[in-house]
């Protein structure tokens, strides 16, 4: 029992250490010399780096992103400690991503480490979730938002595919964080756009509030 808890606090700390590590930060400081924090939306993740930086590293900062959710999921997998401490350890590593302690525990919201949490433990959901996304960002034209109403499809997935009670609350649990994270910046876009609809439909994929 005692190497058990070890274990699980070692599982539960390297995630969140592989979570810390600041993906957008690193990139906009070796391609560009700025701070991902000071420019267009100010927040640490992929979608403030193809705005801001360019396509390739906003790509590469989503994949990034999602590899440390796969890879904090993969580690603790290997260390076989029990469900319950994999999925504190995928809750870990969205909060590492969040508050990062390499910069003063400033960080991104998690959606992309999210994506990585829940492909890796329930990869039925990818053709779904895939699906969600094409087809609203066919109708918004506004990559996070779709991305985000993606994530629906994850607690629909745990109950017909895994018939899992514990993956149904996780996925809807592990979401709350970016979700708050992420009202400010609804807030910031509403006054900014000067409708909802403006927020929620965009003119086309380049128009950014």
């Amino acid at each position: 029992m005692p190497n058990q808890i070890a274990l699980i606090i070692i599982a539960i700390a390297c995630a969140y250490v592989i979570g810390s590590i600041p993906s957008a930060y690193i990139m906009c400081r070796l391609r560009k010399g700025v701070d991902i924090r000071q420019i267009g939306s100010r927040s640490m993740g992929a979608m403030n780096v193809f705005y801001q930086i360019g396509f390739v590293e906003g790509l590469t900062v989503l994949a990034m992103d999602i590899s440390k959710g796969v890879a904090a999921v993969a580690l603790v997998r290997w260390l076989d400690v029990p469900l319950y401490a994999q999925l504190l350890a995928a809750a870990a590593v969205v909060v590492g991503h969040a508050f990062t302690i390499f910069l003063k525990f400033r960080g991104g919201r998690g959606g992309a480490t999210c994506i990585g949490v829940l492909i890796y433990l329930m990869p039925w959901g990818v053709p779904a979730y895939a699906a969600v996304f094409g087809l609203s960002l066919l109708l918004t034209r506004y990559p996070t938002l779709s991305y985000s109403l993606a994530f629906l499809c994850f607690p629909f997935v745990a109950w017909l595919k895994y018939h899992s009670l514990e993956f149904i609350v996780f996925s809807v649990g592990i979401l709350l964080l970016p979700a708050l994270k992420y009202i400010p910046r609804i807030r910031e876009m509403h006054r900014t756009g000067g409708s909802w609809r403006h927020v929620f439909l965009r003119k086309d994929l380049k128009d950014r509030l």
